[in-house]
């Protein structure tokens, strides 16, 4: 009898392998990190070995942790850290270069040329997207144009591309399996929205060969086994990581809206079957569907610097010496005495989309202590949320009330109150802290009849904790003044 769902997450520093039974109980947990490796300022790489390697002794250990059978083993779902750029040769699997992470800034200049190109306005009616070193389709265009015969070996055939999910089903098949999702595809600035498919226009403006491209299907749905300890487990769902948060925390309808405080913070709203785009920085995105289903789609604001701005604190100026120690530093003063931290490390995402804003300290006095700056770098993390949440209400025109978080640094309570008192939101913890890897085990789990639909899983999802806003109106508009002038400086830096 097939009691578990084997839930793949291999996110941005870590690849994590979760084995849940029928009741969502979490059954084992394996979890490897990836290095990331950093050429130059603003350059950000990972050896795609590695990310398959980390991720592959993940899954083993998982199960053999769990001590159950793998032919207990329903179904595998994959969920991934998204635009991350691999390219490799079809006949060996070798990768040609090192995969270019997310955050990697190095094709900056391409986005420059495809703006004065004058081709933003086609590429963000077509993808929903905004130009962006951000995306996948520039990474493959640095990719074909320095590594030396890569272009060659592309224009004759000899090279597949893939974001991490791809790459990673191509490993785990034996090369077999050469597919994406459409929450993946839509990631990379080569895919239509309107057409679920990729854009031969895009691929001619970016110079990627189609032949290149893996095959799109539905985030729920058979993708093709992988042999697993000698056993054949299919794949049955996949979708980038932010989809499979929204899945995972049951936002299914237009409206619902959850964030994920992970190294950034990803916010997305679900906006059902309608294509809603952006008047306020945000961009449009697939949203994970199911087999059968018709599209469906949401809006997207994505922080750079995230619960990152809490990793700088420990390893960059070594404030802190564990993350969850920033909460009780924090706590230690009762505001951040003018203190605001911009954490711009890698530009600037949503609703402001400059690439080469610089992080800056703003506010410093002679009474400024370390707890001060902790505090403001916490505060940081909700300023850059409220900014979104913003924009996203400007963009449905609806109030939104209630916002749904997971992720690592959703686990400190005072970044939650905050959250909840500047946004004047009422901010939900689900006891489930794994969205991400719920996602892509929800979807797995339908698409493979583990569980019989969307009704069910919602079922399974109940639990939760509410932070309420508390702040005054004059003091949450005193402090978003302040944190707008932060910005505003950080940017004419």
């Amino acid at each position: 009898m097939k009691k578990y769902i084997l839930a793949l997450d291999e996110g941005t520093t870590s690849a994590r392998s979760i084995l849940f039974d029928r009741d969502m109980n979490i059954v084992a947990v394996a979890q490897n990190e990836v290095p990331q490796i950093f050429p130059k300022p603003g350059w950000v790489e990972q050896n795609p070995l590695e990310i398959y390697a980390s991720q592959f002794a993940s899954m083993t250990e998982c199960v053999a942790r769990s001590g159950i059978s793998p032919d207990e083993i329903a179904a595998v779902g994959i969920t991934n850290q998204r635009e991350t750029t691999v390219v490799w040769e079809k006949a060996t699997g070798r990768p040609v270069y090192n995969a270019i992470v997310w955050q990697c800034r190095r094709t900056a200049d391409i986005c420059d040329e495809l703006v004065k190109g004058g081709h933003a306005d086609e590429i963000a009616e077509k993808t929903g997207l905004k130009i962006d070193a951000y995306f996948s389709g520039t990474k493959i265009k640095w990719i074909l144009d320095n590594v030396e015969g890569a272009r060659e070996k592309a224009e004759r055939g000899e090279l597949l591309f893939g974001t991490v999910d791809t790459w990673l089903m191509w490993k785990l098949s034996g090369g077999k399996i050469h597919l994406t999702d459409n929450t993946n595809a839509s990631r990379t600035m080569l895919y239509s929205l309107s057409k679920s498919d990729w854009d031969d226009g895009l691929l001619d403006i970016l110079g990627v060969p189609k032949s290149m491209l893996p095959g799109i299907k539905r985030s729920g749905a058979y993708y093709g086994e992988i042999d697993f300890m000698g056993v054949k487990l299919p794949i049955c769902g996949v979708a980038g990581d932010q989809q499979s948060a929204l899945f995972g925390q049951c936002c299914f309808e237009s409206g619902e809206m959850k964030n994920t405080y992970g190294t950034g913070c990803f916010l997305l709203a679900h906006t059902g079957s309608r294509i809603v785009k952006s008047g306020h920085g945000l961009i449009t995105t697939a949203a994970a569907s199911l087999e059968g289903e018709g599209s469906e789609y949401a809006l997207e604001g994505s922080v750079f610097v995230g619960g990152a701005v809490i990793q700088w604190l420990r390893d960059g100026l070594h404030f802190i010496e564990e993350a969850h120690d920033s909460e009780y530093f924090a706590k230690k003063v009762k505001d951040s005495g003018g203190v605001y931290v911009v954490p711009a490390f890698t530009g600037l995402g949503a609703p402001y989309w400059d690439m080469k804003a610089k992080g800056a300290i703003l506010g410093l006095t002679r009474g400024t202590k370390r707890p001060h700056i902790i505090r403001a770098a916490l505060e940081s993390i909700a300023y850059q949320t409220d900014d979104v949440i913003k924009s996203i209400a400007g963009d449905t025109g609806v109030k939104l009330s209630a916002l749904k978080v997971d992720g690592g640094a959703s686990a400190n309570d005072f970044l939650m109150q905050f959250q909840a008192d500047i946004s004047d939101i009422t901010v939900i913890r689900a006891e489930m802290k794994e969205a991400t890897a719920a996602g892509a085990a929800y979807l797995a789990g339908i698409a493979s009849g583990f569980f019989k639909d969307k009704a069910e899983v919602k079922a399974l999802s109940s639990n939760h904790r509410a932070f309420l806003p508390q702040m005054t109106r004059e003091e949450r508009e005193k402090k978003l003044s302040g944190w707008h002038d932060a910005v505003r400086g950080c940017r004419a830096y």
